[in-house]
């Protein structure tokens, strides 16, 4: 009741009614042409409703205007697109009549009430009616005066419940089939997907930078040496040329420019990360075992931001102490660890640790895992990530180090991104 009541303030009522309205002008037309067959639209819009192309148009007409206010929504349960299957041209069909039929019955009432409503008030002012007006008898003019506003009331009471009448119809016989959910669940997957892809990217690069750059900042205004704070701001300045590098690399990302996966940072240039990490004052003893030139593209990208999140994360959490790492591709797998003691007050600096997550989710999306925790009195990260996987699309073959697959290149990454 308190919906009906606010109807003729609702603009939804009015462009509804527009909507109900407009299938009408097909049937006057016709009225033109051959009255003694009022059915015959029923017929016309056969053929109409097999073409591909105007499921599209009258699923953007539902849109505008039984649904303005979920226009442009994914998820406004009508669909804007042409009919993909047979399936969806009959239901385009059968939307087609009846969308003509309500609105016959709409135009009678939006025709029949308000003439009613003059007629009422033609009785009401004591003007004598004849017998070709819809009131079938002359009532008092008393009675008449009251009357007068029940058409008009009725007349938005019927266009209301048939707006919700052809809405209802639309979103049944024009919505989305199983097949455009489907597309649409994997689309909105996809973006999900690319923006925690993205977050990661920020979050390792620029955290590992902002990190090396405090502590750099940190150690040359405790040292007061002025040979050290020359060494320490070239440090700060390498380092942020790298960050800017990967800001940009993350940028043209989203700008959808069609920059190649394959020239995000790699474990080939791991020698960068250990060097940034003594540049800071942590003694790194590290042994990289294998051609890590010749990993696929998935593994050796997302290797070198496991590397770099771990570093940062000791330079973060521990300072300048000593670090062990360890990175070989073994038989089928990488294997990497990094370990380092822990300090024996609080941390150096206060983390949220999605660092550690996003490791943990990096290895897991190759189908690898990660570790993290203490260990022997200390921290660990170790992370294995398979080469099997990679194989079996002809990136990769797990023999012989020494010799180079076909299907790879160094720093390649192909369609292999989609892996990663």
């Amino acid at each position: 009741m308190y919906q009906l009541l606010r109807a003729p303030l609702q603009p939804v009522t009015y462009s509804r009614w527009l909507h109900l309205c407009v299938p009408t002008l097909l049937l006057a037309l016709w009225m033109f042409i051959k009255p003694a067959w009022p059915w015959m639209p029923l017929v016309i819009v056969i053929p109409f409703g097999l073409v591909p192309w105007v499921r599209l148009a009258e699923g953007l007409q539902a849109q505008f205007l039984l649904t303005p206010h979920d226009r442009g929504n994914p998820d406004s349960g009508i669909s804007a697109a042409p009919s993909a299957r047979w399936g969806d041209r009959w239901r385009t069909l059968l939307w087609l009549e009846a969308r003509l039929v309500i609105a016959l019955a709409a135009m009678a009432a939006t025709v029949l009430l308000p003439v009613t409503t003059v007629e009422l008030i033609a009785a009401a002012l004591g003007h004598p009616l004849n017998s070709d007006l819809l009131i079938p008898f002359a009532p008092p003019r008393w009675a008449a005066a009251l009357l007068v506003p029940v058409p008009l009331v009725l007349l938005v009471v019927i266009v209301v419940l048939l707006g919700e009448l052809v809405t209802s119809v639309a979103h049944r016989l024009l919505g989305p089939s199983a097949a455009e959910r489907l597309t649409a669940l994997e689309a909105r997957t996809e973006q999900l997907l690319e923006r925690t892809r993205i977050a990661r990217e920020l979050h390792d690069s620029i955290g590992h930078a902002l990190t090396v750059a405090v502590l750099q900042a940190g150690a040359a205004r405790a040292a007061g040496d002025p040979e050290f704070t020359d060494r320490a701001l070239g440090a700060i300045e390498e380092t942020g040329r790298v960050a800017l590098e990967d800001l940009e690399r993350v940028l043209l990302v989203l700008r959808e420019s069609p920059q190649p996966a394959s020239q995000r940072p790699t474990l080939a240039e791991a020698d960068r990360l250990l060097e940034s990490a003594r540049a800071s004052g942590a003694e790194v003893d590290a042994q990289l075992k294998g051609r890590l030139e010749l990993l696929p593209g998935p593994v050796t990208r997302e290797g070198y931001r496991i590397l770099q999140e771990a570093l940062t994360n000791v330079l973060r959490h521990c300072g300048p102490v000593p670090v062990r790492v360890r990175v070989e591709m073994a038989v089928g797998r990488l294997d990497m660890e990094v370990t380092n003691p822990l300090p024996e007050g609080p941390t150096f600096m206060p983390g949220s640790g999605s660092g550690l997550r996003g490791m943990r989710e990096r290895a897991a999306l190759l189908g690898g895992e990660a570790e993290t925790g203490p260990f022997e009195g200390g921290w660990r990260v170790r992370a294995r990530l398979p080469l099997e996987r990679m194989s079996a699309y002809g990136l990769f073959s797990p023999v012989a180090y020494g010799r180079t697959s076909p299907a790879l290149t160094a720093g390649s990454g192909s369609t292999a991104e989609d892996l990663g």
